[in-house]
């Protein structure tokens, strides 16, 4: 009984660390259509489990001295896919940002900083957020999105951007 339970428990473990992966093909929507030529673009994509993820994000915010109000946005995720591209080109953005638009995404915010641009965008179901976009790009051609989907509201976003904005 002992051997079976540990065996249980081994493949359970596996089951959740093999979403930790990281691969080389894109996990978002839009930069999965093997349709699209990226011309040249490279890809790197992980999803995090938030079970596992949850308590060392909120941890590691702490401890950078990360306003409560980012803190607060984490406990409220039930799931982030992040995906980082290099190479990438100003038209493969230009159709990213029409396919957010045609799939209701809202322009919540854009912030320049260090050179560095972060763009956040938001769908919503009534009054509740159901998806945030993250996008950071820089002068490098390397950009990072960051899709966090969980149950979120206006204020808890709006208070998140604001913190970030006074630093």
């Amino acid at each position: 009984m002992k051997t079976l339970r540990n065996i249980f428990l081994m493949i359970l473990a596996i089951g959740m660390l093999q979403s930790c992966i990281v691969s080389e093909k894109p996990n978002m929507e839009f930069f999965s259509d093997s349709k699209y030529d990226f011309k040249g673009a490279k890809f790197a994509s992980i999803n995090v489990p938030m079970v596992l993820a949850k308590s060392y994000i909120k941890k590691a915010l702490k401890e950078s001295g990360e306003s409560e109000e980012t803190i607060n946005l984490v406990k409220k995720a039930s799931k982030i896919k992040v995906l980082t591209v290099t190479n990438g080109s100003k038209e493969m953005l230009q159709d990213y940002s029409q396919y957010l638009k045609d799939h209701h995404y809202e322009e919540w915010a854009t912030i320049k900083h260090d050179g560095d641009d972060v763009n956040i965008r938001v769908k919503q179901d009534g009054d509740a957020i159901k998806n945030m976009l993250i996008m950071v790009g820089s002068k490098e051609k390397e950009l990072v999105f960051v899709d966090v989907k969980g149950n979120f509201t206006a204020n808890d976003i709006s208070k998140m951007i604001n913190s970030v904005s006074e630093k």
